[in-house]
């Protein structure tokens, strides 16, 4: 970062230099007009740093780095983080192309979940202090940044068993899955849970939850890798999506008892197909999902199955705590790790978008690192 005096100065020359201090670019300007040989020198003693920025709705393209972006400051009740790691979810790239229901003000930084050490306090914050750990599950100035803003009833200390790439990828996806498996779902231990698409960073969160409450855990991936990956993180079977018949071996398992809740990433795609798998009085989760699929109501009604989509935006205030005291306590005990996929340096975060979206197949949660 550049560092710079701590207001703006202003110098104006005309026949005898006059010097004074201004706040305000336009009181500048306004002195510089002074004479056709005034000369104007502002400068501003923020920090600055690298950000990401976008500018207009777009492709990944329209992700720009910016190398002189304020560091913000906090104010009451927020804190100011050093970014250490930033997750990328899917729901960034739905944001960014401007296809999502809640657009922001552009210019804008993506980024919720952040980890990082607290650089600075607002006024009236008492729980956490300058040097603490913590991780986000939102931010007020973008987690693309080496800095972000965030407020207090939006961050939570992290742990030393877990690193900061790991701290990046609990917000969103281990909320999400919690909130998809036990607040909406409504899953039981002993029921059997299939995590369609199980190996990404929501997918990795619900196996290790479902497997931690008591739930038989099933889940998808489309490679080798991903399939591994899901049997580590607490799946007992897992199934390879991109193969004709997997659905077929999945109600051949299942038999006449199906498939009690489902855990949907891709609804677009899948969904018509869940309908096939479910129990009776079955529900589909939908987490996920990249466009529109005709479905035929018959299929749910036999079995008066359940579809609901899930959304962190909706959750209130207590149904949030609920998600942190149960991620907190599965860090704590040990059985909750987050699995750490592709590393991206923040100058690279366009190609992050689009390979969070075209690659072959997830394999942990995705990171962007500013340190």
């Amino acid at each position: 970062m550049a560092k710079m005096p701590s207001s703006m100065d202003v110098c104006v020359s005309i026949q005898h230099p006059i010097y004074c201090r201004s706040e305000d670019p336009a009181e500048a300007s306004r002195l510089a007009q002074g004479g056709h040989k005034a000369r104007v020198v502002m400068t501003t003693g923020r920090n600055l740093m690298k950000a990401i920025k976008v500018f207009e709705f777009g492709g990944p393209e329209v992700l720009k780095l910016q190398l002189d972006t304020l560091v913000p400051v906090p104010k009451e009740n927020q804190v100011l983080i050093k970014v250490h790691a930033c997750g990328i979810n899917p729901v960034d790239t739905y944001i960014r192309s401007g296809t999502y229901k809640k657009k922001p003000s552009l210019p804008y930084t993506p980024g919720t979940d952040v980890a990082g050490v607290i650089e600075e306090v607002g006024e009236h914050v008492t729980a956490f202090k300058k040097g603490d750990r913590v991780f986000t599950l939102g931010t007020i100035s973008g987690g693309y940044a080496e800095y972000t803003v965030a407020s207090i009833n939006t961050i939570f200390p992290l742990s030393d068993k877990l690193d900061f790439k790991q701290g990046a990828a609990l917000g969103i996806p281990y909320f999400t899955a919690f909130r998809a498996l036990f607040q909406k779902g409504s899953a039981k231990a002993g029921e059997t849970v299939l995590v369609h698409g199980a190996s990404g960073g929501v997918g990795i969160a619900a196996c290790q939850l479902a497997r931690a409450y008591g739930l038989k855990v099933w889940g998808t991936a489309g490679t080798e890798k991903g399939m591994d990956l899901v049997l580590k993180n607490g799946a007992c079977r897992v199934f390879n999506h991109r193969k004709s018949d997997y659905l077929a071996e999945i109600k051949k398992i299942a038999g006449a008892q199906g498939v009690d809740v489902i855990i949907e990433m891709l609804a677009n795609v899948n969904l018509a197909n869940d309908f096939q798998l479910l129990s009776r009085g079955g529900r589909v989760m939908i987490v996920g999902s990249r466009g529109p699929i005709e479905i035929n109501p018959r299929d749910i009604m036999g079995n008066e199955s359940s579809i609901i989509g899930i959304t962190l935006f909706s959750a209130s205030k207590e149904e949030m705590h609920t998600c942190a005291m149960a991620v907190l306590a599965g860090i704590e005990a040990g059985w909750l790790k987050p699995a750490v996929g592709p590393e991206y340096p923040l100058e690279k975060a366009a190609e992050a978008h689009k390979d969070i979206i075209h690659s072959q197949g997830a394999l942990g949660k995705m990171v962007l690192l500013t340190c």
